[in-house]
């Protein structure tokens, strides 16, 4: 499975942004989907994670209420909406893809990531 993100970008506070994580190849299986992101010197960072089914979404405690993690099955893509954006939500956002349907927080739980995008929030 290839990810592929997008929709990173510079970004003034207060606003948003979604993000975009098509996947292909091997796409017949049902996989479960994950944002996280890294900052410059920091630890990678769970932010949201769906289920294949999107009946189970979890969110960390800094995405909780800004952003939203939804997924259309039929483009094979996962998207995270980011609002009230922050200049400390500065970092490239990864997403991710475990084989199999149910959602994680764990990192360890993902098979696939994709590149990375830069999101950069001014202040």
């Amino acid at each position: 499975v290839q990810l592929q993100a997008s929709g990173g970008g510079l970004v003034q506070a207060g606003g948003s942004l979604r993000l975009s994580c098509a996947a292909s190849g091997g796409t017949n299986s049902q996989y479960a989907g994950g944002w996280f992101r890294q900052a410059p010197g920091k630890e990678r960072e769970f932010l949201a994670t769906i289920s294949w089914s999107a009946d189970t979404i979890y969110y960390s405690n800094r995405a909780k209420g800004r952003f939203i993690i939804t997924r259309d099955n039929t483009k094979n893509t996962v998207y995270l909406q980011m609002n009230s954006l922050k200049p400390e939500d500065t970092a490239v956002y990864f997403c991710a893809a475990r084989s199999r349907p149910g959602a994680s927080y764990t990192t360890a739980a993902y098979d696939y990531w994709g590149q990375g995008t830069l999101v950069t929030v001014s202040s």
